[in-house]
């Protein structure tokens, strides 16, 4: 079993994640934030992995600390989960439509954290839930996964059906990029090294 796990206190926040990359989709997650905790179990359930977060933020102010923390939480989890990266297929793309909505993941677990998000205009809350906090959840998870990050919409109206896409499109593209290869000698590059 490849399992992260990550204890992650700050003066604003404190952060409990665990992550089994070869679970069945069971979540239990607590961040405070409705909305969010919906995308974190859509990611789960559509990547198959199993998951538990919990956050304690200052909400009080927003719910920009929590979201930024518990994606750089997430983020170390998997990295930790991976380990050496021997086997793993790394690439990962899913197209996925929901209703008018058709959202673009594509990553690489490359070592090479980046992020590229163009989704377009999304109304400024969904729930209690601040749209412009996607896309620095996305940073916080790419750059502390190690991770290659590519996010587009490439339809849609509905802010809500947005998110979720992405969401559901993170956790199944990055189930291709994690699944094991055993064709696959060692890691997945001809520098020996990711």
């Amino acid at each position: 079993m490849r399992i992260g796990k990550i204890n992650r206190a700050t003066t604003e926040t404190r952060v409990d994640v665990e992550i089994n990359l070869d679970g069945t989709g069971n979540a239990e997650i607590s961040t405070g934030i409705g909305f969010f905790n919906h995308m974190l179990n859509l990611f789960a359930a559509h990547g198959q992995f199993d998951l538990k977060i919990f956050c304690a933020g200052d909400l009080e102010v927003d719910g920009h600390h929590s979201v930024e923390d518990i994606g750089i939480s997430l983020g170390a989890a998997i990295k930790s989960a991976l380990g050496d990266k021997r086997s793993i297929t790394r690439y990962g793309t899913f197209f996925l439509p929901m209703d008018e909505t058709l959202a673009l993941v594509s990553l690489d677990i490359s070592g090479r954290p980046f992020l590229v998000c163009e989704v377009g205009e999304l109304a400024p809350t969904i729930g209690n839930f601040d749209t412009e906090l996607v896309e620095e959840f996305l940073r916080a998870f790419a750059f502390n996964a190690g991770i290659t990050l590519h996010v587009k919409i490439l339809h849609g109206k509905n802010s809500h059906h947005k998110v979720e896409a992405i969401f559901k499109a993170l956790g199944r593209a990055l189930k291709a990029a994690v699944a094991v290869d055993e064709k696959i000698r060692g890691v997945p590059s001809t520098k020996g090294i990711l």
